[in-house]
């Protein structure tokens, strides 16, 4: 994906977040640290939130903050990991059971939306900030992203597609798009489900 492809960001419910730190076996305080500072930056964003804000939600000075994190930079790009990591362990999930590849792609793509359009999720890192992240930070976050998109690039090479067509373009118009309907989506006329589904159909091109 291109760097404009990755200003959107996986949304992860809050208490998928909770989950993955409760098993992390990190102290009370430490997990503390991570979920508000999660707050902060999709709150914020990553350039308006300071260690010391951080520090200031869980009441900890600056030195006994330090205790538990490195600097901002590496704080942001955990979550950014553990965000991922949250919803690719989901997307596994769902798509273990099936071995039909367009079922396979379809529950994967439904899970997304149900991810992406979650009124409750945090959205850790805001990617609009991306550009605001110091270059190493963001070459950190692109290695992490592009782990995540293997899953869709094994889940579409297995797919019997139309063989004009260039599996590459094919993931990168996918992705694209799955992770801009947030943008655009108003609750009503369809669920994060029935969008899902309708994104399959469309992109359904078989040989």
């Amino acid at each position: 994906m291109t760097d404009g492809d990755r200003r959107k960001e996986l949304r992860v419910p809050r208490s998928a977040l909770v989950g993955a730190l409760q098993l992390s076996g990190l102290s009370d305080r430490h997990r503390d640290i991570l979920e508000a500072a999660a707050t902060l930056f999709a709150e914020r964003g990553y350039a308006a939130t300071s260690v010391r804000d951080i520090g200031d939600r869980v009441g900890l000075l600056g030195g006994s903050l330090y205790h538990y994190i490195k600097s901002k930079e590496a704080l942001f790009v955990r979550i950014h990991d553990i965000a991922l990591q949250v919803a690719e362990d989901r997307i596994r999930a769902a798509i273990a059971p099936l071995s039909d590849p367009w079922e396979r792609l379809e529950a994967a793509c439904v899970t997304m939306m149900e991810i992406q359009l979650d009124p409750n999720s945090l959205t850790m890192p805001l990617m609009n900030d991306f550009a605001s992240a110091p270059p190493e930070i963001r070459e950190r976050l692109v290695e992490k992203r592009d782990t995540f998109e293997l899953v869709f690039r094994d889940l579409i090479a297995a797919l019997p597609l139309d063989p004009t067509l260039d599996r590459g373009v094919y993931r990168l118009l996918l992705l694209t798009l799955l992770n801009n309907v947030s943008s655009w989506y108003r609750p009503g006329r369809l669920t994060p489900d029935e969008i899902g589904r309708q994104i399959v159909k469309i992109f359904r091109h078989e040989k």
